[in-house]
């Protein structure tokens, strides 16, 4: 009688497995997820509606392609055996952030493209072990910063795409590090300025573009990159573009009698959420106000959010004892069903 219960169960958990290894075969030539190159080491996994990168991917491929999907989020150790790649496609998902270490395995990687996605800021470091980068494209998200050196350990890298961003200031010596940079694109941000000195070690540059930035034309500030596009105005390509903020003059025509003021710009270089609420235990001038950062705006930046609900201890132990004397039931029952069956037998 127990025969075809367990036949059910047999054909679901083969189901499953079936399922699971159809899944995972990322390159089997019998209709796996992504389309695989032998010879070329190229995997293509784009346009694939993937919200997970697949299990499986070859530790020898060379190229991987995982465009045009529906990646939210990455593992820390999303690529940590693939450490030959040299060509690495992220563009047009959904990606918010990156994790600290996602790419600290692909020492051989040249070229890596995350442009159309949805981040709003870096990790500290996490460039810092692409010694080999040669190209890096990270227009067309919602970056608002730089951390400080971020771009320090790219030495080789010739093109940086940080065009249609949000960024509003660059870190002080961001750029010092990349003297083999040919081509650099910055435009369409929110930069009203750039530090002094920000293009001095970029002796390789060809090509930078600046326009469509609020270039705030009314600052000392400004006097540097107006210099800087005079000085190098036909060996580098596109800077004349840079305009001031409302369109009515170059920056390169910028004299010091017109940028004249000192200018002060708050600091938006930090990647620790400001929004505080003030809280005062008491009136008395003795007392030290506390000063706590939100608990939601904290756990969204770390990436991590808490259930809307936390039971109690109480709460907790209720559900325990609940679920317990749930499966005590469900086993008492089956032993009845089962005593059942086996006196139907005997009769």
């Amino acid at each position: 009688m127990m025969g075809p219960v367990l036949a059910a169960c047999l054909l679901i958990i083969l189901s499953t497995a079936w399922i699971s290894q159809a899944n995972g075969a990322t390159c089997k030539k019998d209709g796996g997820v992504c389309t695989c190159n032998d010879q070329t080491k190229n995997v293509d996994c784009s346009y694939k509606e993937l919200t997970a990168i697949p299990s499986n991917i070859p530790t020898d491929t060379d190229r991987l392609l995982l465009g045009s999907n529906k990646l939210s989020s990455l593992s820390a150790k999303a690529f940590h055996s693939l450490s030959s790649l040299t060509f690495l496609d992220l563009s047009y998902n959904q990606l918010q952030t990156l994790p600290a270490g996602v790419f600290d395995e692909l020492k051989n990687l040249e070229n890596l493209r995350i442009q159309q996605n949805q981040l709003q800021a870096l990790p500290v470091g996490v460039f810092d072990h692409l010694v080999s980068l040669d190209k890096l494209v990270l227009s067309d998200n919602q970056l608002k910063y730089l951390p400080p050196k971020v771009f320090d350990s790219l030495t080789k890298i010739t093109y940086l795409g940080l065009g249609n961003n949000k960024l509003q200031r660059l870190p002080n010596g961001v750029f010092d590090k990349l003297t083999s940079l040919n081509g650099l694109h910055l435009l369409n941000n929110q930069l009203r300025r750039v530090p002094e000195g920000a293009f001095d070690y970029l002796s390789s540059l060809s090509l930078v573009t600046l326009q469509s930035n609020p270039w705030d034309c009314s600052c000392r500030d400004i006097l540097y990159l107006s210099n800087w596009i005079r000085e190098k105005k036909g060996t580098v390509s596109n800077i004349e573009a840079a305009e001031c903020d409302g369109g009515t003059k170059a920056v390169l025509e910028i004299t010091e009698e017109e940028a004249a003021e000192d200018c002060v710009y708050p600091n938006t270089t930090t990647a620790i959420p400001t929004t505080i609420i003030t809280t005062l235990a008491s009136s008395n001038d003795d007392d030290i106000p506390e000063l706590p950062v939100p608990q939601e705006n904290f756990q969204k930046f770390l990436g991590y959010q808490e259930p809307d609900h936390l039971p109690t201890q109480p709460q907790c132990l209720m559900s325990i004892s609940g679920y317990l004397g749930l499966m005590m039931f469900f086993v008492l029952i089956s032993a009845a069903i089962l005593y059942v069956i086996h006196f139907l037998k005997k009769a």
